[in-house]
């Protein structure tokens, strides 16, 4: 079976891989680099939960070869942190109770980090669109949009208090 060789910056250190044409980021980080916090949800593009960053905008790791990030600088939710230091966002989801299961705060971190390197949200209602890629099937919106918008420094946190909400619905 034929290989290529695969050089990624890795969460900042240097790795090489030989992969088959085939493999997907996603598959490469977490069954041959060992970086499990990036999750398979749907392997369709569509829940966002293989969201990693590539030079720092976001992408689903899903829908991209390993081959085609030869090179590049790719970080994964456990390049986030400082050592023992939390990154901002981290310690936004945790005080705003920004998850219920977890299996989302990966993709969810890493396309917030992506958005604020955007610098194309400058509302909560932006936020909540451009986050819209990421799926919580636990509904943990409200504490996710507000820990973004907190770091981000936006002076409304909260959600619009006069947009509509029915109970029993998933506010996205």
């Amino acid at each position: 079976m034929t290989t290529y060789p695969v050089r990624l910056q890795l969460n900042g250190e240097s790795r090489q891989f030989d992969v088959e044409a085939w493999v997907t980021l996603l598959d490469l980080l977490r069954e041959r680099a060992g970086l499990t916090g990036t999750k398979k949800g749907c392997d369709h593009g569509q829940c966002g939960a293989c969201t990693v960053l590539v030079g720092g905008k976001r992408i689903n790791s899903c829908l991209t070869l390993a081959v085609m990030q030869d090179g590049r600088e790719v970080t994964t939710v456990e390049g986030l942190a400082d050592g023992a230091q939390l990154h901002p966002l981290q310690q936004a989801f945790i005080e705003h109770d920004a998850f219920q299961c977890g299996y989302c705060t990966p993709g969810q971190l890493c396309s917030a980090v992506g958005l604020m390197n955007e610098g194309e949200a400058k509302t909560v209602a932006e936020v909540r669109e451009l986050m819209s890629g990421n799926i919580c099937r636990c509904g943990a919106y409200p504490g996710i949009v507000a820990a973004v918008t907190d770091v981000m420094g936006l002076a409304q946190h909260e959600d619009n208090p006069d947009r509509p909400y029915l109970p029993g619905t998933v506010p996205a």
